[in-house]
């Protein structure tokens, strides 16, 4: 089983910027997926981004609604993945949760408030 540890959510004015970070506690292999998803109030979970790392390039893959403001980032080192997220709108605001697919398997974070308000 593997846990994930998700920090750096919060409340933001529009415009503004966080960075999310998601530590495992297993070793994450090249080849793994690894991304963040959102899900905002009564509304279904979306993709926000996705990273894999193959060698030493990273494919990355954007919802067309966050394209240019956020950026995706990991370090196999420490098992982790980052979010950068830059001119925050409103439509922002959800609950911000931790994914990664490793060997069949996925993995859940318990998610992250984002709130962008003000």
């Amino acid at each position: 089983q593997v846990q994930l540890m998700e920090s750096g959510g919060g409340l933001v004015q529009p415009g503004g910027s966080l960075r999310l970070s998601c530590a495992a506690s297993a070793k994450i292999f090249s080849g793994n997926v690894m991304g963040w998803y959102r899900q905002a109030p009564g509304k279904e979970r979306e993709l926000v981004a996705t990273i894999t790392s193959v060698g030493n390039t990273n494919y990355a893959n954007y919802a067309d609604s966050v394209k240019g403001r956020f950026t995706i980032s990991s370090d196999l080192l420490k098992n982790s993945v980052y979010l950068q997220m830059n001119s925050l709108k409103p439509e922002d605001t959800a609950v911000y949760y931790c994914h990664i697919a490793r060997f069949g398997f996925t993995y859940w974070g318990q998610g992250t408030q984002v709130t962008v308000s003000s």
